[in-house]
């Protein structure tokens, strides 16, 4: 119980710092670029990985689930075509 207290002061400190710190900071048109670019940046960080140790069958999945989600604007519509498209990858044997 005390390792998850402490986690949760930690993670609220955290972000609480990150709140007082932008009230403070200056939003200049640089600054603005740098906030509207995080969102993309840590999008990529994190998928890059899964799909360079996943090969091109996580990647191709990656790509229908972006492509349904833009296209259809719905999120579970976007997992089950991935995961359809990851199923007969499975079944093709890639």
């Amino acid at each position: 119980m005390l390792a998850v207290l402490g986690m949760a002061s930690v993670t609220y400190a955290l972000r609480a710092g990150g709140y007082w710190l932008m009230g403070r900071l200056p939003i200049t048109p640089r600054v603005r670029r740098g906030l509207e670019a995080l969102p993309g940046a840590i999008i990529v960080s994190t998928i890059l990985p899964i799909v360079l140790k996943g090969g091109i069958a996580v990647g191709l999945c990656l790509v229908v689930a972006a492509a349904a989600q833009v296209g259809l604007k719905k999120e579970y519509v976007a997992v089950f075509c991935a995961a359809a498209v990851a199923a007969g990858l499975r079944y093709a044997g890639l």
